[in-house]
């Protein structure tokens, strides 16, 4: 059994702010470089990997033991609903998970009163689950591009998506309606990893548990 620690990490920013944060645990990589196009790094001395994967996949990589430990939105976790540990919440990547509708529509919409909508979404399971709590049916139309397009060319009337600072939204003529979930980066374990990496895990666990901490504290 090897005793190295694979990380799976999305490629990108969140990437970079997981380094980042790891380092102040003594998690590094060297080997590792903003401008490399390699997938997997190696710093071999302290028995770490990392594979630069997609955020999507990430859960995977990890539920099926390619990786033991990785970091992804918490939309993806409650989007796929994988068999994973989620020991800690970084406390980056904040974004929020929203319903929007076009600004015209808003004026004289009350979402109380919708019973059957067509939805476009990049998150199916979850805007299924929102809709049927409360009691609305949902035409759910999958997307992976630019949500916002879809009501401005009549494909729906409504959409789930992510929203940082909402700019997006407004300069489409879109405006929230519901805030479904507030979204940060998680880190995740697989299960049979956290047995048998038991120490090297846990130790990583607290000792992020209180790197966070200290940030919180502080702001």
């Amino acid at each position: 059994m090897s005793d190295t620690l694979t990380f799976a990490l999305p490629k990108g920013r969140i990437m970079k702010d997981s380094m980042e944060l790891f380092a102040r645990v003594g998690i590094t990589c060297p080997e590792m470089s903003d401008d490399s196009r390699k997938l997997v790094f190696e710093n071999r001395e302290d028995r770490l990997r990392f594979m630069a994967v997609r955020a999507t996949d990430v859960p995977t990589y990890v539920e099926y033991g390619c990786a033991d430990i990785g970091v992804v939105g918490k939309d993806t976790l409650l989007e796929q609903g994988k068999d994973l540990y989620e020991p800690l919440d970084l406390k980056f990547g904040y974004c929020r998970l929203v319903v929007a509708e076009p600004k015209e529509l808003r004026r004289n919409d009350d979402p109380a009163n919708w019973s059957n909508i067509r939805v476009a979404t990049k998150y199916p399971n979850i805007t299924e689950r929102y809709f049927a709590a409360r009691g609305v049916q949902v035409e759910l139309i999958k997307l992976y591009g630019s949500i916002e397009l879809a009501p401005l060319v009549g494909l729906s009337e409504r959409i789930v998506d992510l929203v940082s600072t909402g700019a997006t939204l407004r300069e489409n003529g879109m405006v929230e309606v519901d805030t479904i979930a507030e979204i940060t980066s998680r880190l995740i374990v697989n299960r049979a990893s956290l047995k048998t990496k038991h120490q090297r895990i846990r130790r990583l666990i607290e000792g992020l548990e209180q790197v966070v901490g200290e940030a919180a504290r502080i702001s």
